[in-house]
């Protein structure tokens, strides 16, 4: 928690300091930052390690003197435990939450304190990126070494690692060092080993032997692995999983981002269509049905404009939560038929908060970048983009308060640049690299909230369209009106564009019209509505032909012309994703959300096969073992419902708990439903009668906190479960009863692992807490690989079973969120993943 209060703090001073001055010496005071927060994290470390060493030492010494044993690390963590609390991360909510927790045993019958009085036999710092073990140390004496001082920590910090790049595929490694060997070692007849204390946020390995557990510590709560009897005797903990064969190909990008977005779809020569959709941009041929994926982009996307030459392609992007470098709101150009990166515009901290809108100038081969950031002041600057790998700043000057909604160099003005938003048409002028702002006159007209879009005619005047239903055209040479069309539409115009034969089109947000007109602004009388379920139009884009596409307020892209009716050629989700259900038999899966709408896709085809509006947000989905049935829970207060899943048709409507239900299974043989409850609690139901009979058999009450995941055993019998503060437990299911005896937890087969927790995937854990949680796990059906998802929209592939402290494994990016779930296909073939708050769901090939 402190290290977040940190981060929050250095990145408000950065952002406050770099408004201010607009110099460069913010980055040298985020370095002065950074070091200072690690040098607290270096004091965090050693008070860490005098803790557990002192406590060992005393039982250890006790132990040989023959007195009572003397537990004082208990009393330490318990002290630690009421003067400030425990800080427990919430998975589904993404946010970190104070509460006193108190020991427990994880239904295994031991107590999960990490210092309790137990025998320590390794200690490991570890990482699923380690590349190498670490060094093998020397034999120990049976004599206990003299307890090491406060400086001699220092002296055994580690300083070498590896920073993990993030790309499209990337393999995450930390190099190990070598010069533990020179440690001194304080253990009476076991061995103990630290591979790092510089950082704070290393994770610690307790290996204990005799009882066959490894125990960590994961966000301040202990967690307790078994390990299965028939590798007692053979597990070591000192091997390295290495990363699997097969690599992971972002296949297909469902949705567009039209909810919030504005002039984020254009056609290039290649007759593909770019627009973008969290921190992917999507070129897709909608004829040849392909889709091409630029994925250099580290957060998620804001904005896109195409280079003169229609070759080149500008993105924007907002800035990240992680505290690094390549993390800052940036300017990606880049080649849209080789999609290698050109240039990278904002990694010295030029950009506050995001980049909001951006154009490139027309009239000098696009020479010139104009870019709008997020901050208060709405900074235009302009740039020479060319000039060096990260460009060079001409000129900046502060635009408004007011939210920028576009900009846009004049087709014939060669130094007239316009910027449109909130109360304001700003007309700019930027001859010799200067900026010079003049204000747009509305004189006795009636001044609109919002001007919301802009456009030019064939004879260059400015076309604005605003929050009255109105068009204005503007003066070629000024800043003044020459006419308005009142009442074009009835509400917003939200985008206005200029045919190839000279006509206007403007697309209204409320009323869901496109309406033609003429050169000279008069109706033809040809318009075009769309249905109500794809809601309004957001930006308009000509095609081939008189083709026409639009992007709509529901996220959704369509074509056609304005003699023909309008289909759908993209489609998504409009609000945040809960639930992800994979079909057991088919290439298909369900996504539900907040939207209230539930989608059936097909991989293949990558189209809806049936939707179902069902009147409430949606939070998690299961099908039956056979794909007959599909169960959705609901956000209203324990209630889940049950459809048919080829007719879409309800069933029944249950309602169970105090709280929402998170996660829901089918047993292996469907003859039971396990529900997860966000009041702590799992339902267990009887299914009968081909799933129209469900007959509770009761609740399995133990966590203190919501359950995010459950797995049933191969034998329909048992359950592991986790909840949001890292609680893992087990459980027969059959009576309802918490699991105690590990001689048979240890040695349960799970038909599936969704568990973040367990034996055979504990090595997905980062070494750093501040990195990313895992939200989300899934094994293969072919029990080779294991795919992960994580709190900063990243998916990981690891080899399964990720049994080892150290697992190595390839990093993929694409969501700009954390990504809530993450499958694999009844066949292994692809792996679906879903971002969460970004709405976007990716389809993963597995080759």
């Amino acid at each position: 928690m402190d290290d977040f209060v940190a981060f929050s703090t250095d990145e408000s001073f950065l952002s406050n300091n770099s408004s201010l001055s607009g110099e460069r010496n913010g980055d040298a005071i985020y370095v002065r930052f950074a070091e200072l927060e690690k040098k607290i994290a270096d004091q965090a470390d050693e008070i860490v390690c005098l803790k557990s060493t002192l406590a060992d030492v005393l039982r250890r010494l006790s132990q040989l003197e023959g007195r009572a044993i003397v537990t004082t690390s208990h009393h330490i963590s318990n002290n630690h435990q009421n003067g400030s609390g425990k800080t427990g991360y919430s998975h589904r909510t993404g946010t970190f939450s104070k509460q006193y927790q108190k020991p427990v045993t994880n239904g295994n019958g031991y107590n999960t304190e990490p210092y309790s009085n137990i025998r320590r036999m390794n200690l490991f710092s570890s990482s699923t990126s380690l590349q190498n073990d670490v060094a093998n140390s020397n034999n120990v004496s049976p004599v206990s070494s003299p307890l090491p001082s406060h400086s001699s920590y220092r002296s055994m910090s580690l300083t070498g690692s590896s920073n993990g790049k993030t790309g499209s595929s990337t393999l995450s490694r930390l190099n190990s060092n070598s010069n533990l060997k020179s440690m001194k070692r304080w253990s009476v007849s076991q061995e103990i080993r630290l591979s790092s204390l510089e950082n704070s946020s290393f994770k610690d390995f307790f290996y204990n032997q005799v009882e066959g557990v490894i125990r960590f510590m994961l966000n301040d709560r202990p967690i307790i692995i078994n390990i299965p009897t028939e590798l007692l005797q053979t597990y070591t903990i000192k091997n390295v999983t290495s990363p699997p064969s097969q690599r992971l190909k972002l296949e297909w990008v469902y949705g567009y981002r039209g909810k919030d977005c504005r002039h984020n779809l254009y056609l290039l020569p290649t007759g593909e269509i770019v627009y973008f959709m969290a921190a992917v941009v999507v070129l897709y041929n909608v004829d040849d049905q392909i889709q091409r994926h630029y994925t250099g982009h580290t957060s998620e996307i804001r904005c896109l404009t195409i280079h003169p030459n229609k070759l080149l392609i500008a993105t924007g992007q907002a800035a990240n939560n992680e505290c690094r470098y390549e993390k800052r709101p940036q300017v990606r150009i880049w080649d849209s038929v080789s999609l290698n990166t050109l240039h990278i515009i904002g990694l010295n901290g030029e950009f506050d908060r995001g980049v909001c809108c951006l154009t490139f100038s027309k009239l000098d081969g696009g020479n010139l970048l104009c870019v709008v950031d997020d901050s208060n002041d709405h900074v235009l600057s302009l740039w020479e983009w060319q000039k060096g790998s990260n460009g060079h700043r001409l000129s900046e000057s502060k635009s408004t308060c007011d939210p920028v909604l576009a900009i846009e160099f004049h087709p014939i003005e060669k130094y007239t640049l316009i910027s449109i938003g909130k109360g304001h048409i700003f007309f700019w002028d930027v001859e010799g690299g200067t900026l010079v702002k003049k204000i747009g006159v509305f004189e006795k007209q009636e001044k609109p909230k919002y001007i919301l879009c802009l456009a030019f005619n064939d004879l260059g005047e400015l076309l604005t369209g605003d929050s009255n239903g109105n068009i204005i055209v503007w003066h070629q040479n000024t800043n003044r009106i020459v006419r308005i069309i009142h009442n074009a539409h009835d509400g917003a115009i939200f985008d206005i564009c200029t045919l190839k034969d000279g006509k206007i089109v403007s697309g209204g947000g409320k009323d869901k019209k496109i309406v033609e007109w003429d050169s000279n602004m008069s109706r033809t009388g040809r318009e075009a509505k769309l249905p109500d379920q794809f809601g309004g139009i957001r930006t308009l884009t000509t095609g081939k032909g008189s083709m026409l596409f639009v992007g709509t307020t529901k996220n959704c892209i369509l074509q056609g012309t304005m003699t023909l009716n309008f289909s759908m050629v993209v489609q998504g989700h409009t609000d945040e994703l809960n639930a992800l259900a994979i079909h057991p038999t088919q290439n298909q899966f369900v996504t539900a959300g907040y939207d209230k709408c539930v989608h059936l896709w097909d991989t293949m085809s990558h189209l809806v096969v049936w939707s179902k509006d069902i009147g409430e947000s949606a939070h998690a989905a299961s099908f039956s073992p056979d794909g007959s049935i599909l169960i959705v829970s609901t956000a209203s207060i324990g209630r889940w419902i049950v459809f048919d899943a080829t007719t879409r048709q309800m069933i029944s409507m249950h309602n169970d708990g105090a709280d929402l239900i998170e996660c829901v299974k089918f047993s292996p043989d469907g003859r039971y439903l396990a529900l997860g409850s966000r009041d702590h609690n799992i339902y267990v139901y009887q299914v009968s009668e081909e799933y129209r009979q469900f007959n509770r058999v009761g609740r399995c009450s133990a966590h203190t906190s919501s359950i995010v995941d459950i797995d049933w055993d191969k034998s329909n019998t048992y359950l592991q479960s986790t909840s949001t503060n890292n609680e893992y437990l087990f459980w027969n299911a059959t009576i309802c009863r918490q699991l105690n005896n590990m001689s048979i937890a240890r040695d349960l087969e799970f038909y599936t692992h969704n568990s973040v927790f367990g034996f055979n995937v504990f090595g997905i854990w980062p070494e750093n807490f501040d990195s990313p949680d895992v939200r989300s796990c899934d094994r293969s059906h072919s029990y080779k690989l294991l795919v992960t998802g994580d709190d900063f929209g990243r998916l990981g592939l690891f080899s399964y079973p990720a049994c080892q402290p150290k697992c190595l494994n390839h990093s993929y990016s694409g969501h700009s969120d954390s990504v809530a779930s993450v499958r694999f296909l009844s066949d292994d073939s692809r792996i679906i993943s879903i971002g969460g708050r970004d709405s976007s769901i990716m389809q993963w090939s597995v080759s």
